[in-house]
């Protein structure tokens, strides 16, 4: 049995590729791990693709993989923009080994206070993605938004799926292009 074959040992909750449903993956189901990249694990099964989790690592016989943020707030109390750039750089296309931010795809990130009652700060993220009828949008975008979410100052996050400008392979970053082999 090669190292990537794997049988659950516990049931879980996964998200389909690239429909972004979510469904139950019972125990003793067989499996293969494509990637393990962004806290998450892209595996196949005899009945499609899925993403699971970090948190429900043990299940493949993988480490947990907890989303801890290292980063001190600004003197106002303000997120540090590294540290939410850093987090969108642990956003995977569960297809793709290149994250959200080298492929280009987020185009912008603004901090602003929040005017909720709870205060804060609140992060806005405009991305789009490698073509429009890719069904893990909602759940890029989801993974996206947890992420942020656990910045030290951060009290709310939107992360909104845009079109304009059409996404094209000019928009990623030299890093990008090296790991998918394009230069």
């Amino acid at each position: 049995m090669s190292s990537k074959e794997r049988t659950l040992s516990r049931e879980v909750v996964a998200t389909q590729i690239p429909s972004g449903d979510k469904h139950t993956l019972f125990a003793n189901t067989k499996l293969f791990i494509h990637q393990t990249l962004g806290g998450s694990f892209t595996v196949q099964t005899d009945f499609g693709l899925f993403r699971i989790d970090g948190k429900d690592g043990d299940a493949i016989g993988e480490q947990v993989i907890t989303d801890k943020v290292d980063s001190a707030t600004l003197a106002d109390g303000a997120p540090d923009p590294e540290a939410v750039w850093d987090q969108l750089k642990k956003v995977y296309d569960p297809e793709i080994p290149v994250n959200i931010v080298d492929l280009g795809l987020v185009y912008s990130m603004d901090v602003s206070k929040n005017e909720a009652p709870e205060g804060g700060y609140k992060v806005d993220v405009a991305m789009t993605l490698t073509a429009p009828g890719c069904g893990m949008g909602p759940a890029i975008a989801e993974d996206a938004k947890g992420k942020i979410l656990l910045v030290p100052g951060v009290a709310a996050a939107d992360v909104r799926i845009t079109w304009e400008p059409a996404w094209n392979q000019s928009m990623i970053s030299e890093e990008g292009k090296m790991k998918l082999g394009l230069i």
